[in-house]
Parts: C-alpha cells; sequence; structure tokens
C-alpha cells in the first residue's frame, strides 16, 4: 500500500491537526499516512509581528516547497493563515468541518470587564482594532508564539489578557480555558476554525483520496470568505473580520488600525460586498486595503 505522506507545521496545534487529518485518511481509505515535520519561518521568527516579516507566506512556503519538490504528498494549513493567491500548482483538496470560530478572552471574563487601561496581548491587527473600538482605553502589545507561549507570556504578566481562537483551544484539550467573545461582539478572521488540506494540482490519484474527508459546507463558506478577502485585495496589516453561513450569506467589517473607524456590511456577493464595504470606508480604512 502507497503512503500518504502528509505535511504540516510542528507546533502542537498543527500536530494535533494533522493528527486529526490522518485518522480522517486511515478511516476512509485503511491507507498508511506518515506525518512529516516542515519547519516554517513563521515558527523560527516569534519577536516580530507578522505583517512585518513577510505576512502570511511564512506559515505556507516551506511546505509549498516541500509540496511541490515532492517531499510531501499533501500539506495540512490552518486556513486563516494560507494567504489568499496561491501557487497555480496547488489546490486545495478538502476542509475538515469547522470548529468553533469564535475568540476567547483568557485574563478578563469579558471584553468589558477588562480593567480601565488593561494590556491585552495580541499581534493581529483585527483582533487589535476590534477591542480598541470597543475599549480605547486598552493598550495593545504584540504577542506572538503559539498557544502554551503566548499563556506562558500572559501568566508572566507581560499583557492583562490575551485573544485566542476558540478552536485551538479545543482541538488542544483546553475548552475551560478563556471565555468566549459572542459573535455580536466581535467577528472572527475569515477562514477561523476551519483546516484544509492542499495537494499538487496535476496529482488526482491523492486529491480524489482527499477529497473524501472534507466537509462541503466548511468549503462553502471558507472559500466565500477568502473571496472576499480577495476582493479587498487585503494582507496582514488589514484589519478584516467577516464569517459566512451556509445560507450563502456573508457577513463583515472592516477596521481603522487604531479602531477609531470601523464599516459593516452583509450579502451573498463577495465581490459585490467588498465593493460597497469600501465605498462607505473612510480614508482611514480604504488605505488598509489595495482594491
Amino acid at each position: 500500500m502507497t503512503t500518504i505522506r502528509l505535511g504540516t507545521r510542528g507546533s502542537p496545534l498543527a500536530l494535533v491537526q494533522a493528527a486529526f487529518v490522518r485518522d480522517a485518511l486511515v478511516e476512509a481509505h485503511h491507507a498508511t499516512v506518515e506525518i512529516v515535520v516542515i519547519k516554517t519561518t513563521g515558527d523560527k521568527v516569534q519577536d516580530r509581528p507578522l505583517a512585518e516579516i513577510g505576512g502570511k507566506a511564512l506559515w505556507t512556503k516551506e511546505l509549498d516547497r516541500a509540496l511541490l519538490d515532492r517531499e510531501i504528498d499533501c500539506a495540512v494549513h490552518s486556513m486563516k493563515d494560507v494567504e489568499t493567491i496561491r501557487p497555480d500548482a496547488i489546490a486545495i483538496a478538502a476542509m475538515l468541518e469547522r470548529a468553533d470560530v469564535r475568540d476567547r478572552i483568557i485574563g478578563a471574563a469579558s471584553v468589558a470587564d477588562l480593567a480601565e487601561g488593561a494590556t491585552v496581548g495580541t499581534s493581529s491587527p483585527r483582533r487589535a482594532a476590534q477591542l480598541l473600538r470597543l475599549r480605547p482605553d486598552l493598550k495593545i502589545v504584540g504577542f506572538r508564539g503559539n498557544v502554551d507561549t503566548r499563556l506562558a507570556k500572559l501568566a508572566a504578566g507581560e499583557a492583562d489578557a490575551t485573544l485566542l481562537a476558540a478552536a485551538g483551544l479545543d482541538r488542544l484539550g483546553r475548552p475551560d480555558v478563556g471565555v468566549a467573545i459572542p459573535l455580536d461582539t466581535m467577528l472572527p478572521a475569515p477562514a477561523q476554525g476551519a483546516v484544509g488540506i492542499e495537494v499538487r494540482r496535476g496529482d488526482n490519484a491523492t486529491r480524489d483520496m482527499v477529497a473524501v474527508i472534507g466537509h462541503a459546507p466548511t468549503v462553502s463558506c471558507v472559500l466565500a470568505e477568502r473571496a472576499l478577502l480577495a476582493a479587498l485585495q487585503a494582507d496582514c496589516h488589514s484589519p478584516v473580520a467577516a464569517l459566512a453561513n451556509e445560507d450563502g450569506s456573508i457577513r463583515a467589517e472592516l477596521f481603522a488600525e487604531d479602531g477609531s473607524a470601523h464599516v459593516a456590511g452583509k450579502g451573498t456577493d463577495p465581490a459585490a460586498l467588498a465593493r460597497d464595504l469600501l465605498a462607505r470606508a473612510p480614508d482611514s480604512i480604504r488605505r488598509l486595503f489595495a482594491a
């Protein structure tokens, strides 16, 4: 039997997600699946925001190289970390069923319960802008690293609170860490909570095997959110939140970096929604998007 080589980052969360994919492939095909850890630049450089050192490609370029060089047969990604424009030679073959899309706050019972002037650790432009819109008094400090690293920084007093994705905490067996923030308070990042599997575009055999474990409603929603990002020409500097539903509707918000302005909208056509949002956005927001 042919062994499927499954490439992944080496963080604890990435390895858990790769194990989910491996188990699904084994169950579906009784295949032999080998997890291959690929060290990424994003894992190596932990002291600067992603936007300053290359953006989301820091999570994908080494996995892309390994895939195209045939060192691995497919690659597992957190879809929110995958840049919108992908190499033509690589295709998204499937996504697992999406987990909880919400953010969790750790260090307080809610954003409203944070003390006046509290320090919140995050390196996400979206989370920073959303927090500052809700609480302009907050101080934002950079927080990078995996879940354990960020929780350790919080425990060491480097911030009063931080935000982490509920999906990641759940997958790591920590459903009791933090408090989920309602979607009416904070929309998530596009594709948050989704795990995707990519293959070489011409490798139809692997693509067909991987497609069997996919969850079609998740694919539909995540691709709609990614289409919105593409229409906005958003990058790592662009504070944008979005969530698509299975009924085909998409909710989205764009923010100024300091949270001083925001624009919200809803629609079923990602390109039309992007045009509407940018048309209504002030310059402090529009300049953060290339569309």
